[in-house]
């Protein structure tokens, strides 16, 4: 059953920031694009790359491996290689909590 987790403070993660965290041993990222966070499957996939290590430009996370290209906001292929989407898990702010739906 999905219940919501607290990641981190909502105040850790600035605009243009991406953070990698562990939700029951699995790698998520989550974002913050213009004060508003999304989180997504952090591995890559194509190949098994950390999207946190990547570069984020607006609502597009680009893998630093191959470049494949995803939208944060829906976890959509934007730009090959990759061609699966990316898993989005719902996120909010609780008090001064950020936590991610998993």
């Amino acid at each position: 059953m999905a219940r919501f987790v607290t990641v981190a403070k909502a105040n850790s993660v600035q605009p243009g920031q991406v953070l990698k965290v562990e939700i029951d041993n699995f790698p998520v990222a989550v974002a913050n694009v213009g004060g508003t966070f999304h989180a997504f499957d952090d591995t890559c996939t194509h190949e098994d790359c950390s999207l946190a290590d990547g570069d984020l430009e607006q609502h597009k996370i680009i893998c630093p491996c191959h470049f494949a290209e995803f939208d944060v906001r829906n976890g959509a292929v934007l730009t090959p290689p990759a061609t699966v989407p990316l898993k989005v898990y719902p996120v909010r702010v609780q008090g001064s909590d950020l936590q991610v739906e998993f």
